[in-house]
Formats: C-alpha cells, sequence, structure tokens
C-alpha cells in the first residue's frame, strides 16, 4: 500500500479551465479533474505545446501559477506557486 505524498488532500470535481500561456496569447482547454490548495490534475486533448511552467485559469475565475509534477499523454498533475 502507498502513501499519500500530497501535502493536501485532493478533492475529485469536474471544472472547466483553461492552461494560459504567452502572457495570455495562447491557450489549450482543460478539465479539472480533481483539485487541492497544493495542486491538480488537468485533463487536456493533447499535452503538445504546453510547458512546464504556466497559469491555470479556471471558469469559477481562480487563478494558478502551476509547474508540472508529472504527465502522461492526456493528462498533467501541476503544483500551485
Amino acid at each position: 500500500m502507498t502513501e499519500e505524498q500530497r501535502a493536501a488532500p485532493r478533492q475529485r470535481v469536474l471544472k472547466g479551465g483553461k492552461i494560459v500561456i504567452n502572457d495570455g496569447f495562447s491557450t489549450f482547454q482543460c478539465t479539472v479533474r480533481n483539485l487541492s490548495e497544493t495542486g491538480a490534475r488537468l485533463k487536456v486533448t493533447s499535452i503538445i505545446g504546453i510547458p512546464d511552467t504556466f497559469e491555470l485559469a479556471m471558469d469559477d475565475g481562480r487563478k494558478h501559477a502551476c509547474t508540472v509534477a508529472w504527465k502522461t499523454a492526456t493528462e498533467i498533475g501541476v503544483k500551485f506557486g
């Protein structure tokens, strides 16, 4: 059994958002699949073109500076801050 590695527990959510890069000139649609105070799991069509740091702009108005912790072909795990 693996121990929880996260600093804060995550809640399952299904929220819309955008990955914002190039000072807002480029965006990628994403779905926030789970969320905590310290990070999130994002579902994307493709990770191609998405850098290791970006801003997450959620549809509810919240914004987070993100650093990629891990990624697969269609999901990205990010840390806030």
